[in-house]
């Protein structure tokens, strides 16, 4: 017993001084310290991509750390104050963390329209994500340095002497900068000039000016009324006795080109649709590598070909020109809403619904979006369009979209960390999703048929790509000038009843003829319009992918 009670002692009194232990420093070492943690270890993204442009100089390296240590010491030297030090880094420090790891788990680039998609997540998307993975980010990058940061103590300063301490820090910060540039001027400067994708990869400064961009007034957050189009739309007459028209617009969720089976994919992933008719487009580019950027957009008058997303955001969209034109819409959605396309318009949410075989978890399969359609169509007279916005191939859930009986391609990932899977694993549970959207489709075709009192058509029309370990990639939002066209093209569908076809004039072997070209989502806002036999100054005849492909051209 006496031999114990001294160790004991000691560590009594080695806990006691680890309790009281209370380092004081000045903001501005916080501040340097701060920068040094997020420039090392955070950053491991960001260094493999740039030093893959000059591999093993230490001179460049040498560079490159004094650039991003000054670019993150210049900014928190602007925010971070003795009064709010602590309580800003803890957030940057929680937030740097879920970053870091979505990052490097799936080499994501977290530009404006990233940051965006972050902040317009739901609750159902972002649980997808909460995985066990996020353990350790978390421990290391969030939860030790706050630990470490609230046991220090921040030297009090006058308000002047304060002032002084901070503008000679930031004067040293950017000369340090600065020197450290002109060490490899020639390289600092080509990297950002043929490599400018890499400063979407400097965390925690990345998100930071993202969040900055996306509170200007182009972005969702910032709500304001948006501007009328097409006011002087209007339907062109109809012969007495024609049936009313429905189109219905199919819209998908990151379906890519590369494994639709009608475009040739080695494997048969759409065998029902193979035998409805219907008119294939295999070469279409999508307007984003995201929903919140592609939704918007192609619906829009002024798309990609001369992109200007205040413009998209700050105006109203094609559903609005079809009712300013008398055709009543209908936006069904199964997913995480319009993003301002149907703002409003009738809208109805099934993403909650409760019905028995198709939904279940707060989930629902895509055939929810063709519960009562008949029904909802016939609520209002005249045309109609209706918008059935898909849940798709939403990743990275692959096998949470499609029921047990379409688990054609296996194994499959049955996991939300995907990084617990082979890449065949994932490519398989991604298959099978579209093997279930060719299903949907193949349903949504034979409820039109069955809807004999009006001539009915239907497109289908993907909103971005996926990345499935191409380059190391995975899901998508990579920013649109360096995304990989797994990401951009998209598979896009026609059917018609025959009725249709024919009260329209469509030529449809010359539409095929057509779809064998070139096309992207600039071309369905003006296709929509001319469709319908829409009247009005928005519509572009030459980006119409029917125009020349009728009898007799009306609009």
């Amino acid at each position: 017993m006496n031999a114990v009670a001294p160790r004991l002692g000691l560590q009594e009194i080695s806990w006691s001084k680890l309790r009281s232990w209370r380092p004081e420093i000045s903001s501005e070492m916080l501040i340097l310290l701060a920068s040094t943690f997020f420039a090392l270890a955070c950053n491991t993204l960001f260094w493999r991509s740039a030093m893959a442009t000059h591999p093993g100089s230490v001179l460049f390296a040498t560079s490159l750390f004094a650039l991003l240590l000054s670019v993150h010491a210049l900014l928190l030297g602007l925010l971070l104050w003795r009064w709010n030090a602590k309580v800003l880094l803890t957030v940057l420090l929680i937030t740097t963390a879920f970053a870091v790891h979505y990052m490097n788990s799936y080499n994501v680039y977290l530009d404006a329209d990233m940051l965006r998609n972050v902040l317009a997540t739901d609750r159902k998307e972002s649980s997808e994500l909460m995985t066990p993975a996020l353990l350790l980010p978390l421990l290391g990058y969030a939860a030790l340095p706050t630990l470490l940061l609230w046991r220090l103590r921040i030297r009090k300063r006058s308000v002047g002497r304060a002032l002084l301490w901070r503008i000679a820090f930031l004067l040293g910060v950017v000369v340090v900068g600065g020197a450290g540039t002109m060490m490899s001027f020639q390289d600092i400067s080509a990297l950002m000039r043929n490599h400018r994708e890499v400063r979407y990869l400097a965390t925690p400064i990345n998100y930071l000016i993202a969040l900055r961009q996306n509170m200007s007034s182009a972005s969702p957050i910032r709500k304001q009324p948006k501007q009328a189009i097409g006011t002087d739309a209007k339907a062109m007459p109809r012969a007495a006795g024609s049936k009313p028209r429905l189109l219905v617009l199919v819209v998908g969720e990151t379906v890519r080109a590369q494994n639709w089976g009608l475009n040739g994919y080695a494997r048969q992933t759409t065998p029902e649709l193979s035998q409805t008719g219907a008119v294939n487009f295999p070469d279409m580019h999508s307007c984003g590598t995201s929903t919140e950027v592609s939704l918007p957009c192609m619906f829009s008058p002024y798309g990609r070909n001369d992109y200007d997303e205040k413009k998209i955001r700050g105006h109203q969209s094609l559903l609005h020109v079809l009712e300013h034109a008398g055709i009543s819409t209908l936006w069904r959605d199964n997913q995480s809403g319009c993003k301002g396309v149907c703002e409003n318009l009738q809208i109805e949410r099934l993403d909650d619904d409760t019905l028995p075989g198709l939904c279940a978890d707060g989930r629902c399969m895509d055939e929810i979006l063709l519960n009562e359609l008949a029904t909802q169509v016939r609520a209002k007279p005249g045309d109609r369009v209706v918008v059935l916005h898909q849940l798709g191939n939403h990743g990275p859930s692959y096998f949470q979209r499609y029921p047990a009986q379409f688990r054609q391609f296996t194994p499959a990932c049955e996991t939300a960390d995907l990084g617990k899977c082979s890449r065949d694993e994932i490519v398989n549970s991604y298959d099978n999703a579209i093997r279930y959207t060719d299903h949907f489709l193949s349903r949504t075709i034979a409820t039109l048929r069955g809807m004999d009192d009006y001539d009915t058509a239907m497109i289908y029309l993907s909103d971005h790509g996926e990345s499935l370990g191409e380059k190391g990639l995975y899901l998508h939002g990579m920013p649109y000038a360096i995304a990989p066209e797994e990401q951009t093209r998209v598979p896009m569908l026609m059917w018609f009843s025959p009725g249709f076809a024919s009260d329209r004039g469509l030529d449809l072997q010359c539409l095929r003829r057509r779809a064998s070209q070139r096309a992207d989502h600039d071309n369905l806002f003006p296709s929509v319009l001319g469709l319908m036999q829409v009247s009005t100054s928005v519509y572009d005849r030459s980006r119409d992918v029917f125009a020349g492909c009728e009898s007799e051209n009306k609009t």
